[in-house]
């Protein structure tokens, strides 16, 4: 699903998604009608605009994941200011990129989006990961390591390296492991520790520690 104030291009986007192969379900303009289309036409990935002129892209985010917890969300901006940024994470984004990248670039996120990896503008990763360490240093560090559930070897192997910021691909590729256990790996820990992304998992991670 394509959500975009500008209909040029939004019919771009939604037209090169076509050619890649990708089923456009629907595409709107405005944010609080994309919530309602998104309950209807239930796509696993929205490609968001962060300024819509109803609503905040933010707020979107927030009423998609409320009528869609397994939805995965690209935001498409033209600013990759790190507020914004953050914002957009915390609501429940998976991913940032912004709308200067190269359409190999976007198809390429959309696909990775799609398997559960979050994906931002280069450079916006890292500040990602920094503050989510930034708040594992607050008042969650140290929950009772005895009520979370137990993760076999493997997944808490797989789960550092997702904490350090490994693609499928890099963790695959250092465990020997084709990409297609990896991700098996990662659904199973989600749904063990019922957490709905890659970015709700890296905080999980460093919240306990994972990733020195």
């Amino acid at each position: 699903m394509v959500v975009d104030d500008h209909p040029m291009w939004r019919e771009g986007v939604a037209r090169d998604l076509t050619e890649a192969g990708h089923l456009v379900v629907a595409t709107t303009g405005e944010g609080r009608q994309a919530v309602r289309v998104a309950a209807a036409a239930r796509p696993d990935v929205v490609v968001l605009d962060l300024q819509l002129p109803d609503v905040s892209g933010v707020e979107v985010i927030r009423g998609l994941r409320a009528a869609l917890p397994e939805v995965r969300v690209l935001m498409l901006s033209a600013s990759g200011e790190p507020q914004r940024v953050l914002d957009a994470v915390k609501a429940g984004a998976t991913g940032y990129l912004v709308k200067s990248a190269a359409p190999a670039e976007f198809l390429d996120a959309v696909r990775r989006i799609a398997v559960g990896e979050p994906v931002f503008t280069p450079g916006l990763a890292g500040l990602v990961l920094g503050e989510y360490r930034r708040l594992a240093a607050g008042p969650t560090r140290g929950s009772a390591p005895d009520a979370a559930p137990r993760l076999t070897e493997r997944e808490t192997e797989v789960l550092r390296l997702v904490a350090k910021g490994l693609s499928y691909k890099q963790i695959a590729q250092r465990l020997g492991l084709s990409h297609r256990t990896v991700q098996n790996h990662v659904q199973n820990t989600l749904g063990k520790l019922q957490l709905h992304n890659r970015v709700e998992l890296t905080r999980y991670a460093i919240e306990r520690g994972l990733d020195n």
